[in-house]
């Protein structure tokens, strides 16, 4: 690793709102007090998927829309472009609020996110790179190939077995060149996006339906029927918090998720000699069986973008400041870059850049709507927020109007559970965590079938 190869920018909230020629023109903030059917705050991909299906559903409602920066600011405009409908949290703790029908139901629903993206996109005139295509997860050693081949007859049991297959070395190879590659896990069904492309699309048809986005309009306080704003307040008898990662900055939400970061470079685009030897046709959007897993995509202009965990998560809940990566975190996305994908070794890294996901204590993400109160939520997607958004955003549409649908009766509809520990224990429990997920890999990378029980031991300290 050299300077030579060290980002051109790091930060700038992210790669892909350079891709589009810089971030949208700046939205009017709140002017005072104002009045609304339903208030949501954030305007990322969760508020304005609600927002998109209550004014299709019901036109006549009024809606404001409460953003801290611009919308598509946070995790909508910053991740890994992976519109996969994955079911990536533990199906059997969902059933304490179910049972395998219904979580099977909602792996089902999960998967239908795609396609119902898509449509959407494609009604509303929304260019966002879409290419439909399937996931590729690598596994480079005998203990991921063992965890690969759990993880085959998990997802099969749960309802997802018409979509996965395994690949062996060969007909990997056919398609993609990793070094060490012993087999994968295909998915079907999933589409690499340009996520900044999406949001921006999505925010602005949602203003043509009629919703108020108003932007560096930060909440301060919110209580039953009032958001209040330091630009003035809202008062609205529904109230819906989509403020995923940046949920622990609201005022008494320090506990309730915490902030992982994630982050990811870009390389300048590859010329055509490098593909050859590459492969990747196929634009499958690329992740591994490491424990301390990566996510990739071959971009719509040849670039290579690496995502992984890195600095995982910051003393005191503490934010990045507009997407800037520490150095280590870059060093490590380079390592990932030059080990699956070594002839690009020599590229220029264009761009790198971060921002946070929303864990909840178990790990499983949630939605709900409050009765007595009518403060609503959604989030703690964990790192697969691009397609959950959609299915939360249908949900709290149906809550909001007080429907019984397939969707509401689905098992992380109105699931809470207990905080995160009060500081230094969280910073702790989930830098070991990483820590612990890190020392497995380099153990697997070593040899042995059997994957390494640092790995478990590191899910057991936080509960993964």
């Amino acid at each position: 690793m050299t300077l030579s190869n060290w980002p051109k920018t790091t930060g700038d909230v992210s790669f892909w709102y350079r891709d589009i020629g810089g971030f949208p023109p700046a939205r009017p903030a709140l002017d005072g007090d104002t009045t609304a059917d339903v208030c949501i705050i954030g305007a990322g991909y969760t508020g304005l998927w609600t927002a998109y299906y209550l004014k299709k559903a019901a036109p006549e409602l009024s809606i404001v829309i409460l953003e801290a920066e611009f919308a598509g600011f946070g995790a909508s405009g910053r991740n890994g472009g992976w519109l996969t409908g994955g079911f990536a949290w533990d199906h059997e703790r969902y059933l304490s609020s179910g049972n395998e029908q219904s979580v099977r139901a909602m792996v089902d629903a999960m998967g239908n996110t795609v396609d119902e993206i898509l449509a959407v996109a494609s009604a509303e005139g929304i260019d966002a790179d879409i290419h439909r295509t399937s996931e590729l997860l690598i596994a480079t050693n005998p203990a991921q190939q063992q965890r690969m081949k759990a993880e085959i007859n998990h997802r099969r049991h749960w309802g997802e077995a018409d979509r996965i297959r395994s690949l062996t070395a060969d007909e990997l190879a056919a398609r993609l060149s990793i070094p060490g590659a012993m087999g994968a896990m295909e998915i079907g069904n999933v589409a690499r996006i340009q996520p900044a492309k999406l949001v921006q699309g999505l925010a602005r048809a949602v203003e043509q339906l009629g919703v108020r986005i108003a932007e560096q309009t930060r909440v301060h306080a919110l209580l039953p029927g009032t958001a209040k704003t330091d630009k003035g307040t809202v008062t609205a008898p529904i109230i819906l918090r989509a403020t995923e990662g940046f949920t622990a900055t609201l005022p008494g939400s320090k506990r309730d998720w915490l902030p992982l970061n994630s982050a990811q470079i870009v390389t300048e685009p590859l010329p055509s000699e490098i593909w050859e030897q590459i492969g990747w046709n196929g634009r499958e959007i690329v992740g591994d069986f490491a424990n301390a897993y990566c996510y990739c995509q071959r971009t719509r202009e040849g670039r290579i973008a690496v995502g992984g965990r890195g600095l995982p998560y910051r003393l005191g809940n503490r934010i990045d400041h507009r997407g800037t990566p520490d150095a280590d975190t870059i060093r490590h996305l380079i390592r990932i870059l030059n080990k699956h994908f070594p002839v690009a070794r020599n590229a220029r890294i264009d761009h790198a850049w971060c921002g946070v996901l929303a864990v909840p204590r178990d790990w499983c993400a949630t939605v709900g709507l409050d009765p007595k109160t009518g403060i609503g939520w959604a989030g703690g997607y964990v790192g697969v927020g691009v397609s959950t958004s959609n299915l939360a955003g249908r949900t709290l549409c149906d809550l909001t109007l007080g429907r019984d649908t397939a969707l509401t009766q689905l098992p992380w509809v109105g699931r809470r559970v207990r905080r995160w520990e009060p500081e230094p224990l969280r910073w702790l429990g989930v830098r070991g965590m990483y820590s612990l997920f890190n020392a497995a890999d380099r153990r697997e990378a070593r040899g042995g079938a059997a994957p390494s029980r640092l790995a478990r031991l590191g899910h057991w300290l936080t509960g993964h």
